[in-house]
């Protein structure tokens, strides 16, 4: 049985993952070449920025499961970016595991890492739940970033608030 702390963590992310589909449907709805196409904010594509936070999902389930691992075993890498439907079905693939870590989670036990993303390389000390947090808010950040790339490239890319959650569900 999943603690009454951690049923929130699994709500938010069960939230994030029906934000996503939303906005997978933009992409796969919207124009091809917008995928790949620069824009002045986030990872510079909507491609880049959904790798990276995909990247990150991973990563961050990993740590949170006590695994130890390096930015080699992500099976996504940021030189290399899938075309969509390959990236939607890896990181649809990665849910499961994540949602079942955060189920699990010992929201108190300090996970260490050393991200790749900072030079100099420093270790980040950090608790279970403070984790967790970034987890979800990475990706809201980001995806706020993908949906006005979406919007400039002409698709309307509605809100995806947390209050409206039970009204996607009924449509």
């Amino acid at each position: 049985m999943m603690p009454a702390s951690n049923r929130d963590l699994v709500d938010y992310f069960d939230y994030l993952c029906l934000a996503r589909e939303k906005l997978f449907g933009w992409i796969r709805n919207g124009p091809v070449e917008m995928y790949t196409r620069s824009f002045p904010v986030g990872h510079g594509t909507i491609s880049t920025t959904l790798v990276h936070i995909a990247r990150s999902q991973w990563g961050y389930t990993q740590w949170l499961s006590g695994r130890s691992v390096t930015a080699a075993d992500n099976p996504l890498q940021m030189d290399k970016q899938p075309p969509f439907e390959e990236l939607a079905t890896i990181w649809t693939g990665v849910n499961p595991q994540t949602r079942q870590v955060l189920a699990d989670l010992d929201r108190d036990r300090y996970i260490e890492w050393v991200p790749m993303l900072y030079k100099p390389p420093m270790t980040i000390r950090i608790n279970g739940a403070v984790l967790a947090g970034q987890l979800i808010f990475h990706e809201i950040h980001h995806r706020a970033q993908v949906m006005m790339m979406l919007r400039h490239a002409g698709v309307t890319a509605e809100t995806l608030d947390y209050a409206l959650r039970s009204v996607w569900e009924k449509h």
